[in-house]
């Protein structure tokens, strides 16, 4: 990976070999022990076959041996930042994604603000059926109506009330000053001071605060 070798065993994913050599390959749909759906698109990667190459999530990517992976290349570096400028423009009510979005070297926000409530990671989906095994949620829709919805918009019996949908969502950390109004989004940045220490290796991860209670760094 970006000329390092890295082993890992077998039936592990791209992104999971590169997190346990502390190799920071930003991520927000990813939770460890359940599986990978590669919906936020941060964690792209490009493969390189000969001559060629493809881009991918490396979450959804098993590894295999002698693979060639670029995970910090100008045009993965690019994409990434464009994908974490996007999230923001559409969710900037979430400090997890401001965060990420700051260590993925996003400055300003190009794009029209949406303050959504939700971004489809689908970790409240996943960590209620995958771990709690009780399916109280589910994706309802296709395209642009697509959200998470109870059953018939009613919490059925069989939710454990866990709260586990809440917790590992990105949507409940709220910036820091607080709620943006309607109008009145903007990319915060401030964290962005934080990743000074990564100046000269900008693909490993610190200790730092981004994403404080949500765990965006390696160790999620």
């Amino acid at each position: 990976m970006d000329g390092a070798p890295l082993r890992t065993t077998q039936g592990s994913s791209v992104l999971e070999a590169a997190l346990s050599f502390g190799i920071c390959i930003p991520h927000l749909c990813h939770m460890k022990n359940l599986t990978d759906i590669g919906v936020c698109r941060l964690c792209i990667v490009e493969v390189v076959r000969g001559n060629r190459s493809s881009i991918t999530t490396s979450c959804t990517l098993e590894a295999e041996e002698g693979m060639e992976i670029l995970a910090h290349s100008d045009e993965i570096l690019r994409l990434r930042k464009n994908v974490a400028e996007l999230l923001v423009a559409e969710a900037p009510n979430s400090r997890a994604i401001q965060d990420i979005a700051a260590r993925c070297g996003v400055k300003t926000v190009r794009y029209p603000f949406h303050n959504a409530d939700c971004i489809l990671c689908g970790r409240c989906v996943r960590v209620c059926s995958e771990l709690w095994q009780a399916e109280a949620l589910g994706f309802v829709g296709r395209g642009k109506e697509r959200h998470v919805a109870l059953p018939f918009n009613t919490r059925p019996e069989y939710c454990k009330k866990c709260w586990s949908c809440v917790d590992n969502c990105p949507m409940t950390i709220k910036p820091c000053e607080g709620s943006m109004d309607d109008g009145e989004e903007y990319f915060c940045g401030k964290c962005a001071s934080q990743l000074s220490t990564t100046d000269k290796m900008p693909d490993s991860c610190v200790w730092c605060k981004l994403g404080e209670g949500f765990h965006c760094t390696r160790w999620n």
